[in-house]
């Protein structure tokens, strides 16, 4: 059975379902067929893809802190979901540096709780732990990280994503391993992801649409730091499919997969800004940034390595660089210069999407 119709009628929990892209996750899975619950402590930002989509209209929409953990077992062992999906999560790395405390807790306690509320469930449930690449200790190589490689963090947003994943690690091993043959799990790791409707602060994307949409130049940290940009489906269609996987085959349970573009989407700052900004009429990058230089420490070269997902869960990226910053720009544009109906531009970009990849004969997008 193909993925794009896997999910349909299945019963999917999304944590942080109203973030950047747990709003994409949510409009994607609707869209399949799928039955959805959402849990979230708010409305992130403003304006918020979320709100911008309606989605609330099209899912049960639960607010409240997945560090609230008997409120998190009461909805889990009511739901009794098929799948979880668990991006909450204090995202930022700048918040990271204000308010430690917060990060750490939200990030390592409320995984842990959501951990051990699905020890309570009695049914078949696979779940996705949703960390980051920035969970590995980045030696600034220029290779990139594998799966078998060192977790670390010298700021305290990565050290919190590490910190999940050895939580991860001994919920799996003491818990569920052999105790818990229903549930499935494993760990996901992407990053720096990009697609319209990111409203996110000290992102490069959301900064220079906020900016540019009120003529005005972005302020930019470090405009050399080179990541590898990725569409946001390009992360979520590696999800969907691990969690596809994982339901037909336990072998993968308590693995973890990274998840990355193409190597030519590894580029500079600088690089992205140009791209971007051409269709916003600026012609050199300079035209349309500020650079201020960094509040905080930053790492200046990290990416990923895919091989594992690419060889056993066949999976790869669909968009190439330009193709995911031609998807970003015309969601923004679209939003800001017209009046048109977003969630039927977002569902065109998402069939948009599953079309290039079918051509592509990528397995997930295969009806």
């Amino acid at each position: 059975m193909s993925v794009l119709t896997f999910f349909k009628n299945k019963k999917v929990l999304i944590t942080g379902h109203t973030g950047f892209k747990g709003s994409w996750l949510s409009l994607w899975l609707i869209n399949q067929g799928a039955k959805l619950f959402g849990i979230s402590n708010g409305i992130p930002t403003q304006p918020s893809l979320f709100e911008a989509l309606n989605l609330s209209s099209s899912m049960e929409h639960l607010l409240f802190d997945i560090r609230e953990s008997e409120r998190l077992k009461k909805e889990i062992k009511r739901i009794k979901p098929d799948f979880v999906f668990h991006m909450a999560a204090q995202s930022i790395v700048s918040l990271s540096y204000k308010d430690p405390l917060e990060t750490v807790s939200t990030n390592v306690i409320g995984t842990a709780n959501l951990l051990e509320a699905l020890t309570h469930i009695d049914k078949k449930c696979v779940s996705i732990i949703i960390t980051s690449d920035k969970c590995y200790k980045n030696k600034e190589w220029i290779w990139g990280y594998r799966e078998i490689d060192e977790l670390g963090g010298r700021d305290i947003y990565s050290g919190s994503k590490a910190a999940a994943e050895v939580i991860f690690n001994s919920f799996f091993h003491s818990l569920y391993n052999k105790k818990l043959p229903n549930n499935r799990l494993a760990t996901v790791r992407a990053g720096n992801v990009i697609g319209g409707g990111d409203w996110a602060m000290d992102r490069i994307v959301p900064d220079c649409m906020r900016a540019w949409s009120n003529n005005e130049k972005v302020q930019i940290r470090n405009s050399e730091a080179t990541r590898p940009w990725q569409y946001v489906l390009d992360s979520l269609s590696g999800y969907i499919t691990l969690a596809h996987k994982l339901w037909q085959d336990k072998k993968f349970n308590g693995e973890s997969f990274n998840f990355c573009p193409q190597a030519e989407n590894n580029v500079t700052v600088r690089d992205l800004l140009n791209m971007l900004g051409t269709n916003w009429g600026f012609k050199q990058p300079d035209d349309s940034c500020i650079i201020t230089g960094s509040r905080f420490k930053e790492s200046g070269l990290l990416r990923l390595n895919c091989d594992k997902a690419l060889s056993l869960l066949n999976w790869m990226p669909t968009l190439n660089l330009q193709e995911s910053v031609e998807f970003t720009n015309e969601w923004y544009l679209k939003f800001y210069n017209t009046e048109m109906n977003m969630l039927d531009f977002s569902i065109q970009q998402i069939k948009k999407y599953e079309k290039k990849a079918a051509q592509m004969k990528i397995e997930w997008a295969i009806r």
